[in-house]
Protein backbone atom coordinates (compact mmCIF):
# COMPACT_ATOMS: atom_id res chain seq x y z
CA UNK A 1 0.00 0.00 0.00
CA UNK A 2 1.47 3.29 -1.19
CA UNK A 3 0.17 6.44 0.44
CA UNK A 4 0.67 9.90 -0.86
CA UNK A 5 3.85 12.31 0.55
CA UNK A 6 0.98 14.82 1.76
CA UNK A 7 -0.73 11.32 3.90
CA UNK A 8 2.50 10.50 4.97
CA UNK A 9 3.53 14.38 5.88
CA UNK A 10 0.56 14.43 8.20
CA UNK A 11 0.81 10.88 9.96
CA UNK A 12 4.25 11.84 10.92
CA UNK A 13 3.20 16.13 11.60
CA UNK A 14 -0.54 15.45 12.52
CA UNK A 15 -2.07 19.14 13.09
CA UNK A 16 -4.12 19.73 15.85
CA UNK A 17 -3.34 16.89 17.78
CA UNK A 18 -5.36 16.95 21.27
CA UNK A 19 -8.53 17.68 23.16
CA UNK A 20 -9.98 20.96 24.04
CA UNK A 21 -10.76 21.14 27.78
CA UNK A 22 -13.30 23.89 27.22
CA UNK A 23 -14.59 21.97 24.07
CA UNK A 24 -18.16 23.13 22.61
CA UNK A 25 -18.64 20.24 20.86
CA UNK A 26 -17.02 16.72 21.19
CA UNK A 27 -17.44 13.98 18.63
CA UNK A 28 -16.30 10.19 19.17
CA UNK A 29 -16.75 7.76 17.14
CA UNK A 30 -15.11 4.10 15.60
CA UNK A 31 -15.53 1.22 13.56
CA UNK A 32 -15.50 -2.46 15.36
CA UNK A 33 -14.76 -3.65 11.52
CA UNK A 34 -11.23 -1.93 11.77
CA UNK A 35 -10.93 -0.87 15.10
CA UNK A 36 -10.19 2.97 14.48
CA UNK A 37 -11.45 5.23 16.94
CA UNK A 38 -11.68 9.17 16.32
CA UNK A 39 -12.12 11.87 18.70
CA UNK A 40 -12.80 15.26 18.20
CA UNK A 41 -13.41 18.52 19.83
CA UNK A 42 -14.38 21.78 18.82
CA UNK A 43 -14.73 25.75 19.77
CA UNK A 44 -17.39 27.23 17.91
CA UNK A 45 -17.69 31.53 18.46
CA UNK A 46 -21.02 33.24 18.52
CA UNK A 47 -21.02 33.96 14.48
CA UNK A 48 -21.09 29.91 13.66
CA UNK A 49 -17.86 29.64 13.05
CA UNK A 50 -15.21 26.54 13.62
CA UNK A 51 -12.05 28.45 15.55
CA UNK A 52 -9.98 25.88 16.82
CA UNK A 53 -10.37 21.94 16.17
CA UNK A 54 -8.23 19.16 18.27
CA UNK A 55 -8.21 15.29 17.67
CA UNK A 56 -7.01 12.21 19.17
CA UNK A 57 -6.77 9.24 17.11
CA UNK A 58 -5.86 5.42 18.02
CA UNK A 59 -5.78 3.99 14.38
CA UNK A 60 -3.20 3.35 11.47
CA UNK A 61 -1.61 6.23 9.74
CA UNK A 62 -4.48 6.64 7.19
CA UNK A 63 -6.65 7.47 9.78
CA UNK A 64 -4.36 9.62 11.46
CA UNK A 65 -3.45 11.88 8.41
CA UNK A 66 -7.51 11.71 7.56
CA UNK A 67 -7.99 13.26 11.22
CA UNK A 68 -5.72 16.20 10.84
CA UNK A 69 -6.66 17.02 7.31
CA UNK A 70 -10.12 17.30 8.71
CA UNK A 71 -9.44 20.11 11.14
CA UNK A 72 -7.58 21.98 9.21
CA UNK A 73 -10.03 21.95 6.34
CA UNK A 74 -12.55 22.82 9.25
CA UNK A 75 -10.50 25.17 11.06
CA UNK A 76 -12.29 28.87 10.12
CA UNK A 77 -15.54 27.52 8.26
CA UNK A 78 -18.95 28.18 9.29
CA UNK A 79 -20.32 25.09 10.97
CA UNK A 80 -23.47 24.80 8.02
CA UNK A 81 -20.67 24.56 5.81
CA UNK A 82 -18.31 22.14 8.11
CA UNK A 83 -20.71 19.67 7.62
CA UNK A 84 -20.57 19.10 4.35
CA UNK A 85 -17.39 17.99 4.02
CA UNK A 86 -17.12 14.72 2.00
CA UNK A 87 -15.05 12.28 2.41
CA UNK A 88 -13.80 12.65 -1.18
CA UNK A 89 -12.72 16.35 0.00
CA UNK A 90 -10.67 14.99 2.33
CA UNK A 91 -9.33 12.45 0.17
CA UNK A 92 -8.46 14.52 -2.26
CA UNK A 93 -6.94 16.86 0.00
CA UNK A 94 -4.35 14.30 0.57
CA UNK A 95 -3.57 13.66 -2.69
CA UNK A 96 -5.51 10.46 -2.95
CA UNK A 97 -6.20 7.43 -0.03
CA UNK A 98 -5.33 3.71 -1.08
CA UNK A 99 -9.25 2.59 -1.89
CA UNK A 100 -8.75 -0.13 1.56
CA UNK A 101 -8.27 3.48 3.59
CA UNK A 102 -11.04 5.48 2.15
CA UNK A 103 -13.29 4.44 5.42
CA UNK A 104 -10.87 6.20 7.51
CA UNK A 105 -11.93 9.68 5.73
CA UNK A 106 -15.44 8.70 6.45
CA UNK A 107 -14.39 8.26 10.11
CA UNK A 108 -12.95 11.58 10.32
CA UNK A 109 -15.98 13.50 8.57
CA UNK A 110 -18.46 11.50 10.59
CA UNK A 111 -16.44 12.78 13.83
CA UNK A 112 -16.75 16.48 13.08
CA UNK A 113 -20.15 15.48 12.40
CA UNK A 114 -20.94 14.49 15.51
CA UNK A 115 -19.10 17.10 16.85
CA UNK A 116 -20.91 19.61 15.51
CA UNK A 117 -24.57 18.12 16.10
CA UNK A 118 -23.17 17.75 19.64
CA UNK A 119 -22.65 21.90 19.87
CA UNK A 120 -25.83 22.69 18.54
CA UNK A 121 -27.95 19.78 20.98
CA UNK A 122 -26.20 21.91 23.84
CA UNK A 123 -27.35 25.40 22.62
CA UNK A 124 -30.84 23.92 22.43
CA UNK A 125 -30.98 24.05 18.01
CA UNK A 126 -31.06 20.90 15.68
CA UNK A 127 -28.73 18.95 14.55
CA UNK A 128 -27.22 19.38 11.05
CA UNK A 129 -25.39 16.58 10.07
CA UNK A 130 -27.98 13.89 9.03
CA UNK A 131 -26.72 10.54 8.42
CA UNK A 132 -23.50 9.02 10.72
CA UNK A 133 -22.11 6.30 8.26
CA UNK A 134 -19.96 5.14 11.13
CA UNK A 135 -22.60 4.91 13.64
CA UNK A 136 -24.49 1.95 11.54
CA UNK A 137 -23.82 -1.08 13.00
CA UNK A 138 -24.14 -2.61 9.40
CA UNK A 139 -21.96 -0.10 8.20
CA UNK A 140 -19.32 -1.97 5.90
CA UNK A 141 -16.13 -0.10 6.11
CA UNK A 142 -14.45 -1.19 2.87
CA UNK A 143 -18.34 -1.42 0.73
CA UNK A 144 -17.15 1.39 -1.83
CA UNK A 145 -13.70 0.07 -2.56
CA UNK A 146 -12.95 -1.16 -6.18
Amino acid sequence: MIYTEKVMDHFNNPRNVGVIEDADGVGEVGNPTCGDIMKITIKVDDDDTLTDLKFQTLGCGAAIATSSMITELAKGMKIQDAVRISKQEVADELDGLPAPKMHCSVLATDGLKVAIDDYLKKHGREPLAGEIKSADPNFDPHAEED
